[in-house]
């Protein structure tokens, strides 16, 4: 009799750093562990478009294989990954969705300069011209050599920028120092490593090596032992503190950007659509300098080729400060009500960088639940240009989508009406032969609602 490893055990194996590894045990579950796989019903609200992933950061050390297991065992509607800088999760992902009848998408998230923006604060705080940018909807990880040089700059800088922090962490805090390439690259599969992998080493390394290691914490970072033996009693504090005292401005290891060093924000957006994907504005929460006047920001992003929107909806409502919270929502609803004016999609996600963030925003509460048409609307949108543009190469920024749609609502509503179509899972071979590049909207809509009907 053939040993079937635990449906736990698999799980676990899931987001080992090993593709072979993860793949056989994604395969393992679906041959062995059938009554998981059943389909669920629809769980309207259930979206989570912004999940990193290993390949940056992800809090619980998630693999995309895991989150697109995850999405199943829970019954989200759809799921996404974002990750920083790179693209290595996107075939990985859309794989294991696809074997699981899951809804999934893919996106990049970077930093972009805005020379327009060169003195004003948008979504990068303390860091005027400086702004979080994304590409949403890659299908593959393999680029074409036109755009592949500018992914691998991404990569390239970012390791430049930690590896720069690490110098600085190790000659404040002598003798605790990490070796870059020995202890903080290997933390990441392919070695894209952020500052939150920095911070969890420089903790794990001061607990296994120092004598005092409460002493040299209390003298490094200047703090009373009762303040100090709080923050050491919440590991997950410790290391949001530590992060923020250290690296972000102001800290020892700071680096204060240099425009030279990002793409601009047109750069950054023609590689994306080079790439098959959507520019996509990532949305803070109103209260910088650039995000207070929403309208000149929308016109602006739009005017450089933006065509969706991100937001993390949870900073923007999930606050105790009555005051705080009631400026944040207000800012949130003029931003959805002008993006959905603009007919910008509207794409929604919790990160996942953090221990403590949610899988998923409940869109029940009653600050959300106003919203929630919009933010299932940008899901549909952004599943129906991956699934066009992964099978049949129909995506948003084909020159299919440019000769049908002369205009952004048309186009948007189309590919709207697909993803609520578009079933997840493999698509039936007769269904794949009845579309190509010379199929009018019409009938792909017509196909898929046959096919439902």
């Amino acid at each position: 009799m053939n040993f079937i490893p635990s449906l736990a055990s698999l799980e676990e194996a899931l987001s080992e750093f090993s593709p072979e590894k993860r793949k056989r045990a994604l395969l393992a579950i679906c041959d062995h562990y059938s009554d998981e796989l059943k389909l669920t019903e629809s769980h309207k609200g259930k979206i989570n478009l912004h999940a990193h992933t290993f390949f940056s950061y992800n809090a619980y050390g998630h693999s995309p294989t895991a989150l697109a297991w995850i999405a199943k065992k829970k019954g989200l509607d759809f799921i996404g990954i974002v990750d920083f800088d790179v693209l290595d999760g996107v075939n990985e992902f859309l794989e294991a969705c696809e074997l699981l009848c899951v809804r999934g998408v893919a996106g990049m998230e970077t930093r972009v300069f805005i020379p327009e923006y060169r003195n004003i604060e948008i979504n990068s705080p303390g860091q005027p011209g400086i702004a979080y940018h994304m590409g949403a909807g890659f299908t593959d990880s393999d680029l074409t050599e036109m755009v592949q040089p500018a992914f691998n700059s991404f990569r390239t800088q970012a390791a430049e920028r930690n590896y720069d922090i690490v110098q600085k962490l190790n000659a404040y805090l002598n003798p605790l120092s990490l070796d870059f390439e020995a202890e903080v690259l290997p933390l990441s599969p392919k070695g894209n490593v952020t500052e939150r992998h920095i911070v969890y080493k420089l903790i794990e390394k001061s607990f296994d090596e120092l004598d005092d290691t409460e002493n040299f914490w209390q003298k490094k970072l200047k703090l009373s032992s009762d303040r100090l033996a709080g923050l050491l009693n919440d590991r997950i504090k410790f290391e949001q503190f530590l992060r923020k005292k250290m690296i972000k401005r102001g800290g020892v290891a700071y680096i204060k950007p240099d425009p030279e060093k990002f793409p601009t924000i047109s750069e950054f957006n023609r590689i994306i659509r080079s790439a098959g994907a959507i520019p996509c504005m990532a949305w803070l929460d109103g209260t910088s300098e650039g995000e207070s006047d929403i309208e000149r920001l929308l016109e602006f992003m739009i005017d450089k080729g933006v065509c969706a929107v991100n937001i993390i909806p949870d900073r923007n409502w999930n606050l105790t400060e009555t005051d705080v919270k009631t400026r944040k929502i207000e800012a949130l609803y003029k931003f959805v009500d002008l993006a959905d004016e603009q007919h910008l999609p509207i794409l929604i996600g919790t990160e996942m960088n953090s221990n403590g963030q949610k899988l998923v925003d409940d869109l029940n509460v009653p600050e959300l639940a106003p919203l929630a048409d919009s933010f299932r609307r940008g899901a549909e949108f952004i599943y129906g240009h991956t699934m066009l543009e992964r099978l049949w190469g129909l995506g948003y920024q084909s020159a299919w989508a440019q000769k049908n749609f002369k205009n952004r609502e048309k186009r948007n509503t189309f590919y709207t009406e697909v993803g609520k179509v578009i079933p997840p899972g493999v698509v039936d071979k007769k269904i794949q032969k009845q579309i190509s590049n010379a199929v009018s909207p019409e009938k792909i809509l017509h196909t898929f609602n046959n096919r439902n009907g």
